[in-house]
């Protein structure tokens, strides 16, 4: 397959089958996932504030507006505030862990969701202990109900799993001869570039796999904000420096480029549905990611470019893929400015010599 023929979305990968992703469920309130999101968090950190307020004329966490608490700020005040402020935090905590069992309930009575055994919990609210806690509560809660099913925080880094199951994205072939790969990770309020080192010497299935150099954008900042055109400018000049920086090191870049991005992805490389958060319309029938990108970077290291984009949250579970060989069926929920979503079935899990499936430690 030459790059300019190269298919995104596809739902069969080397090592898993996608069951499903980017489900959009509905209730009258509006969509399901909004009930697991950053913003849900917040929102009901606010109403708790409001709450404490009303009844009783204080806060205990200040007049400090709820969306300008970093996660970091409200780890510390869990484990070192004030007892009310961090009885605050862990009431917060608390409430969202029953909102995403709940979402986590809806999930599974769907049919591309039936018989999931594990669900590896990601995104930027997984990286804090708040977001361990909950991620942790939800699984109590469910299991508590009889539904046997974990629910764990992703292995790596959010931050760096975006990147690295791109490799996942990758014909086998594209690694040889080359030390790494580029992979970009666009989300709701940033957009990250890296190159990933497969480190196939070290293990051949990639899960050895890590980020060797990372740049951030975080567009949301930006003021004006961008356009989609100057957002797709700045990509293709964050993606050229990385370039130049392999070049400097004397590290071999395949000529591949994975793209993570919110949305159901067409076969072309262009975006459906699920775009509404990225900046500028991505839906525009006459927008194509891949094909700016190639358009941009038509060659690494004297090769045509091949890019291959999928949905972010696909992307982000493929890191993943890996350390799920012990089960057959399981999926991802990356908790961001969104719900991303995704269910997969490995295709050939590695047999240990009794027949049990096994995964790397």
């Amino acid at each position: 397959m030459v790059a300019t023929d190269a298919a995104h979305a596809l739902l069969q990968l080397p090592s898993v089958v996608i069951d499903s992703y980017n489900v959009e469920l509905r209730d009258k309130e509006g969509f399901v996932g909004d009930r697991a999101s950053n913003r849900a968090f917040r929102a009901i950190l606010d109403d708790w504030r409001e709450r404490l307020e009303r009844v009783v004329g204080e806060d205990p966490l200040g007049e400090v507006p709820s969306r300008e608490f970093s996660k970091k700020k409200l780890d510390k005040l869990l484990v070192e505030g004030d007892p009310e402020a961090a009885g605050v935090v862990q009431s917060a905590v608390e409430d969202f862990a029953q909102e995403l069992a709940a979402v986590v309930r809806r999930f599974l009575r769907l049919k591309g969701w039936r018989d999931t055994e594990r669900i590896v919990v990601g995104g930027g609210f997984r990286e804090s202990r708040i977001g361990e806690l909950a991620i942790g509560r939800a699984s109590v809660l469910l299991k508590g109900e009889g539904i046997d099913i974990s629910l764990v925080p992703i292995r790596n880094h959010p931050d760096e799993a975006g990147l690295i199951g791109a490799c996942h994205l990758a014909p086998a072939w594209i690694f040889k001869g080359h030390d790494g790969l580029l992979a970009i990770d666009i989300g709701g309020t940033n957009i990250r570039a890296g190159i990933v080192r497969p480190n196939l010497k070290k293990a051949p299935d990639v899960w050895k796999a890590e980020v060797w150099k990372a740049l951030l954008w975080r567009y949301r900042d930006d003021d004006p904000p961008p356009t989609r055109d100057g957002a797709v400018d700045h990509l293709a000049d964050m993606v050229g420096d990385l370039i130049k920086a392999a070049e400097k090191e004397g590290l071999s870049l395949a000529p591949f480029i994975g793209v993570g991005c919110p949305g159901l992805i067409n076969e072309d490389g262009s975006i459906e549905r699920g775009g509404q958060n990225l900046p500028g319309d991505w839906e525009s029938s006459r927008f194509n990611l891949p094909e700016r990108l190639r358009d941009a970077i038509p060659e690494i290291e004297e090769h045509e470019t091949m890019v291959v984009m999928h949905n972010d949250a696909v992307v982000q579970g493929l890191s993943e893929a890996p350390f799920m060989q012990d089960v057959e069926r399981w999926g991802v929920l990356t908790i961001g400015t969104g719900l991303g979503n995704a269910r997969f079935t490995n295709r050939a899990a590695e047999r240990g010599k009794n027949g049990e499936r096994r995964s790397p430690k």
